[in-house]
């Protein structure tokens, strides 16, 4: 929909997990308003209050009174304490609130007021920016360069807020409450709007590929990234809106200057004078010219499984070049996979890609021997009886980064040996007949936020100089097998199911 100076689509899907749609949108093209709202509270709560929201802004904002900045704060500010006092009145929806994000378009600007982790982008040709903050402990860590993009969308802790709609009284002008931000809003650009069932699931080069394929029909950008982040797992409901300048994803254009274009008469010019230069230069160019250079390499994403190109792992592996990943169809896999340099191993959506032990072997699944740089996400391996793993994943003087992995059952979980940097967040490792990770020699692997279930050895067990750095770890019906003088800091920073030393875990979304 448009109006010759902006065009917009937006949609919210259920996606594949939930069974209610707590989010809301909203647009105004006459007023130049653009809301995304993420209700919380579960039930017909987090539904109620996303409503309640939506009525209040759009209320507040048909009063064209007071500056943009302004407006902008007494509408959340206005819906925040509706929100508040439904609540009070109707038990049932005690503990609702909500997250947003409003766009106020105005005079080539766009006055943003946000509070809570759904986000706002800008994109423009070639480049994506985004506008807000995600208010959550991991939101802050992404923006401050601590977690990658990756990290931040997989981490276990990805759902906390530190800041809502509904739950605290606050006026307009409350300090840390509202974050405005006002940007040049240039024919030539689009902004989307998405709760965080997008930006969980979709990283932003693939936002910013989508709206810049369907410049000119926003209401495909919106079907197709509603369309990749459910194959990504859809596990919340998500909500996309894009508002696109009249001038988005046009060429540059040139202006007439005697029936002829500036652009043309400044081409002309530079052949011109190009072949003039090339006349004098071209025979010392002849003996002083250069070596050829070959073009940089483009990375390559091979994809792996039934009507792919490569029928198994090991055969992409072995074709895989540094920078490139490997991306493995939802199926059952028996081989043994050695990781590569640089090369990123990731299942096409979380953990539908299933490693079983190669015939005739006990395994490991996987291998990495004096690697650096190496990916693995994502990826389920299970053994059993009959296909038993002495080890799910063996690193040895490598540097490789595991995420979002579940082991179940095998001997050890994953081994670690030697020198090397490794990374383990947000993994799963349960029901080994042994240790859930094993490390030995002189490192200091980084676990973060994985959980540990049910190992018969120790869930995380540290020899010959070993010291592993533990972080916002679960630890259920095991034991820490770990030097005494790290034990106390370990019990303050992860969460101990079985000794008796839980922490408070912090408030979530639903």
């Amino acid at each position: 929909m448009g109006n010759g100076q902006l065009r917009y689509a937006g949609a919210s899907d259920l996606g594949r997990i939930r069974t209610n749609n707590e989010d809301a949108w909203h647009a105004d093209l006459e007023r130049g308003v653009f809301l995304v709202v993420d209700g919380m509270g579960g039930h017909a709560a987090g539904e109620k209050a996303a409503e309640i929201a939506v009525e209040q802004v759009c209320a507040r904002l048909e009063r064209r009174t007071g500056s943009a900045e302004r407006r902008v704060r007494e509408a959340i500010a206005t819906a925040n304490n509706e929100i508040l006092r439904a609540a009070g009145e109707h038990p049932e929806w005690q503990g609702m609130a909500c997250v947003m994000t409003l766009a106020l378009v105005e005079d080539g600007h766009a006055v943003v007021g946000h509070v809570g982790d759904s986000r706002l982008y800008q994109v423009r040709r070639g480049s994506i920016r985004k506008i807000t903050h995600d208010h959550s402990p991991v939101g802050e860590a992404e923006d401050s360069g601590e977690l990658n993009e990756y990290e931040a969308m997989h981490h276990a802790r990805r759902n906390e807020v530190y800041r809502d709609v509904g739950s605290v009284e606050h006026s307009p002008d409350d300090p840390k409450f509202i974050e405005i931000e006002r940007i040049q809003f240039a024919p030539d650009s689009a902004l989307l709007l998405c709760s965080d069932g997008l930006s969980d699931q979709v990283p932003a080069n693939r936002i910013r590929a989508a709206v810049e394929r369907h410049a000119g029909h926003p209401e495909a950008s919106v079907k197709q990234l509603i369309e990749e982040a459910n194959a990504a797992g859809g596990k919340d409901n998500v909500t996309v809106l894009v508002v696109e300048g009249a001038k988005f994803g046009e060429l540059p254009e040139t202006r007439e200057v005697g029936g002829r274009s500036v652009l043309a008469e400044r081409a002309a010019w530079f052949v011109y004078g190009a072949a003039v230069a090339a006349a004098a230069a071209f025979g010392v160019y002849w003996f002083t010219r250069p070596a050829p250079v070959a073009p940089p390499r483009v990375a390559a994403v091979l994809t792996v499984g039934p009507g792919a190109r490569f029928p198994t792992i090991g055969d992409a592996m072995a074709t895989a070049q540094s920078g490139d990943t490997v991306e493995v169809r939802p199926g059952e896999y028996l081989e043994q996979v050695r990781l590569k340099d640089g090369v990123k191993l990731s299942s096409w959506s979380p953990r539908d890609a299933l490693l079983r032990a190669a015939p005739l072997s006990r395994g490991p699944a996987v291998i990495a021997e004096r690697v650096k740089g190496a990916v693995l996400c994502g990826f389920r391996i299970v053994a059993d009886a009959g296909k038993p793993l002495a080890a799910a994943v063996q690193l040895t003087d490598s540097d490789v980064e595991i995420s979002q992995v579940e082991v179940q059952g095998a001997g050890v979980g994953i081994d670690i040996g030697g020198r090397g940097s490794v990374k383990l967040v947000a993994n799963t490792v349960e029901d080994c007949l042994a240790e859930g990770v094993r490390i030995s020699g002189a490192s200091a692997p980084w676990l973060s936020h994985n959980v540990f279930r049910r190992n018969k050895g120790a869930a995380v067990a540290a020899r010959e100089g070993a010291r592993p750095v533990l972080d916002g770890n679960v630890f259920d019906k095991g034991t820490l097998d770990l030097p005494l003088d790290m034990m106390a800091a370990v019990g303050e920073a992860n969460l101990l199911l079985d000794t008796g030393l839980p922490a408070a875990p912090a408030p979530r979304k639903p």
